[in-house]
C-alpha cells in the first residue's frame, strides 16, 4: 500500500514528522535573530505603521475627561493633536497597515518554511529516489504547504473579526461613531484575504485528485504484477479495482484532514491560551491559568474515547460485509456464463448471509451514531458554557466574544479530529485489513515494481 508509492515509507514519514519537529524548535529559538538577515521582507514590504487608536468598548469612561484641569484648555491655542494626525510625513504615507495578512514576520515565516521545503525534497531526489518522486515526495510537501497556507487564513480571520466586531459593537451602541470608510475597508480587507484561499482550494481540490489517481496507479501496478500468485485469494479482482482506489483517497484525505488538525493546534493553541486571560473563571472551578485550551483539550478527549469504545466492532463487521459481498458478487458473475452458477438455492443463501451482516451493522451503528452525535450536538455548547462567567460580569466585548468563540472551536475540532472523523477510520480500518490480507500472498522482501509514470494514457 506504501511502499509501492513513497521511497523506504518508513523512512520518509519518520524524517518527515522529524523535519516539522526540528522546523518548530529551529523557528523558536533562530528564527527571530536570521530575520534582519536572510528575509526578504525588508525589500518587498514597507515599514509597519505608528499603532492607531484603540477603539474604546462603549461604557468606558474618556481619558480626557477624566484628566484634571483638561477642561481648562485655551480654546484660541492650536490644537495640537489635530495638527499631528491631519499631516502625516511621507513615510506614514507608505507603512503597512495594523492587522495586515502580509507582515514581516509572516512573510519571512514562509520562506523559512520553502527553504526546508526544499532541502527535504533535495535530499530525497538524492537519495532512495524512486518512479513516483515527484508525485509521492514533492506533492507530499506541496499539499502540505497549502494546507498550513489556509490555516493561516483561519489565524487572521480570527485576529480580524475581534477588531471587527468591536467596530460593530461601537457602531450600534454609539451611532456615527464608525465612518462608512472604517466599516466598509475592514469588510474589504477580509475579502481581499479570501479571495486567494478560494483559488488555493480549488487548485487543492485538483491536484489531490491526480496524487489519489497516481498512488492508485502505483498500487496497481505493484499488485498486477503478482497477479498470477494472488489471483486465487478471496475478491482478488475487487482488491486490485475497488480497495486501491478506496485506500488512496480516504488515507489522502485523513491524511490531509489531520495535519490541518495539527497545524491548526500549533497556531491556535498560543492564540487560545492567550485569550484566556479575558476570562474570569470556569463555572464551577474557578480560575485556571490557559482554562479554554484545558476545557477544549479534556471535551475532545472525552468524545474520542468514548466513540473508540462504541465503535470498536465496527471494523470488524465492515471486513465481513465485504466478503460476504465479495462472495455473493462472485457468484453472479460466473452466473453470467455458466447456468449451473446463481441457482435459486444458492444466491438466496449467499444474499441470506448479505441481509443477516447488514442488520447486524444497522443494529451497531445506531448506538454507535447515538453517542456520535450526542457528543459532537452537546460539544458545540462548550464554550457559551465555560465563558458564561465572564459574560454575566461584562468581561468580553462582542468581538472579544467573537475571537474567543472561533478560536476555541478551531482548537476544539481540531482536538476532536478523530471523533469526528470516525466514521471514516471505521472504512479505512477496514479497507487496510482486506489489503493486509491482500498482500499476505505477496513475499515483503520484494521492491516495488520499477514502471515509468507516463506509462498509460495520462
Amino acid at each position: 500500500m506504501f511502499r509501492s508509492f513513497f521511497p523506504v515509507p518508513k523512512l520518509f514519514f519518520s524524517s518527515l514528522l522529524g523535519m516539522m519537529l526540528l522546523a518548530i524548535v529551529a523557528w523558536s529559538t533562530l528564527g527571530p535573530t536570521l530575520q534582519p538577515y536572510v528575509s526578504i521582507d525588508r525589500f518587498i514590504l514597507p515599514p509597519p505603521c505608528a499603532p492607531t487608536e484603540t477603539v474604546t468598548p462603549p461604557g468606558v469612561a474618556d481619558t480626557a475627561q477624566a484628566v484634571p484641569g483638561a477642561e481648562l484648555t485655551d480654546p484660541d491655542l492650536p490644537d495640537s493633536s489635530v495638527t499631528q494626525s491631519d499631516a502625516p510625513s511621507a513615510t506614514q504615507a507608505r507603512c503597512l497597515p495594523e492587522g495586515s495578512f502580509l507582515t514581516g514576520e509572516r512573510i519571512w515565516f514562509y520562506q523559512y518554511l520553502l527553504i526546508l521545503a526544499l532541502a527535504f525534497c533535495v535530499f530525497w531526489y538524492n537519495y532512495k529516489r524512486n518512479e513516483w518522486y515527484w508525485w509521492s515526495v514533492v506533492s507530499t510537501v506541496a499539499i502540505m504547504l497549502l494546507v498550513y497556507f489556509n490555516v493561516q487564513v483561519d489565524a487572521f480571520i480570527n485576529n480580524w473579526q475581534g477588531r471587527f466586531f468591536n467596530t460593530m459593537q461601537l457602531a450600534l451602541t454609539e451611532p456615527g461613531s464608525v465612518t462608512p470608510e472604517e466599516f466598509y475597508g475592514q469588510i474589504g480587507e477580509a475579502f481581499i484575504v479570501l479571495m486567494p484561499r478560494i483559488v488555493v482550494a480549488v487548485i487543492v481540490a485538483f491536484y489531490s485528485a491526480h496524487y489519489v489517481f497516481r498512488w492508485r496507479k502505483a498500487m496497481n501496478s505493484y499488485y498486477m504484477a503478482w497477479w498470477p500468485s494472488i489471483r486465487t485469494t478471496e475478491g482478488a479482482a475487487q482488491r486490485v479495482q475497488e480497495d486501491t482506489m478506496r485506500f488512496a483517497s480516504i488515507t489522502e484525505d485523513l491524511g490531509v484532514a489531520f495535519l490541518d488538525s495539527l497545524i491548526t493546534l500549533v497556531v491556535f493553541i498560543p492564540l487560545l491560551w492567550t485569550l484566556s486571560q479575558n476570562v474570569t473563571s470556569l463555572p464551577l472551578i474557578g480560575d485556571v491559568p490557559g482554562s479554554l485550551v484545558w476545557v477544549a483539550l479534556l471535551s475532545a478527549a472525552f468524545g474520542t474515547v468514548l466513540l473508540a469504545i462504541v465503535g470498536v466492532k465496527l471494523p470488524g463487521l465492515n471486513f465481513e460485509n465485504q466478503k460476504v459481498e465479495a462472495a455473493y458478487r462472485k457468484e453472479l458473475v460466473y452466473g453470467e456464463d455458466h447456468e449451473e452458477y446463481a441457482q435459486p438455492a444458492t444466491w438466496r443463501e449467499l444474499f441470506a448471509n448479505v441481509q443477516k451482516n447488514y442488520f447486524r451493522l444497522y443494529w451497531h451503528y445506531t448506538y454507535f451514531n447515538l453517542a456520535r452525535y450526542g457528543y459532537l450536538n452537546l460539544a458545540g455548547y462548550i464554550p457559551l458554557l465555560a465563558l458564561s462567567p465572564s459574560i454575566l460580569a461584562g468581561a468580553l466585548t462582542l468581538g472579544l466574544y467573537q475571537q474567543v468563540q472561533q478560536a476555541f472551536g478551531q482548537v476544539a475540532s481540531s482536538f476532536q479530529f478523530l471523533a469526528r472523523a470516525w466514521s471514516t477510520v471505521i472504512e479505512l480500518l477496514s479497507v487496510h485489513k482486506r489489503l493486509m490480507h491482500f498482500e499476505s500472498h505477496i513475499p515483503r522482501d520484494q521492491e516495488p515494481i520499477k514502471e515509468s509514470v507516463s506509462q498509460y494514457a495520462d
